[in-house]
């Protein structure tokens, strides 16, 4: 299986922007669905955002309007945009890729219809995670 790689990750002071990117070794066979998900010090992970084959995204109330996912085939990589960041937001980032039926549960996940334990097992691959430090 291919891998998922994200580059070191970084500290940002409130309110402020990073992009995490997330470089996929197999891309083509792994863009059915590609994901991003976060986990703080003591907390459950939390799915963030989705984009399927088809370039339909989805997010997680949490970041909807502040987080963006995208993808950039040419270069294999996909990406987070988080900007308005907080405190809380602090956390391990990690992507994921998986089958299309992958995307299908993780969006049940972000409408409150399914745990995420549920709804990620189809995500069969996932990058090592990367640290992100919001503080002043």
């Amino acid at each position: 299986q291919g891998q998922l790689q994200e580059p070191g990750g970084a500290s940002v002071q409130p309110g402020g922007s990073l992009r995490l990117s997330c470089v996929v070794s197999d891309y083509t066979a792994s863009r059915y669905c590609m994901a991003w998900f976060r986990q703080a010090p003591g907390k459950e992970r939390e799915g963030l955002a989705s984009i399927d084959q088809d370039g339909d995204t989805r997010y997680a109330n949490s970041v909807k309007g502040r987080f963006t996912i995208s993808e950039v085939s040419a270069n294999h990589t996909l990406y987070l945009q988080m900007s308005s960041l907080r405190p809380d937001d602090t956390a391990m980032y990690y992507c994921a890729a998986g089958t299309s039926g992958a995307c299908i549960t993780i969006q049940r996940y972000y409408a409150g219809r399914l745990d995420l334990e549920d709804a990620t097992p189809k995500f069969g691959r996932w990058g090592q995670g990367t640290q992100v430090t919001v503080s002043s």
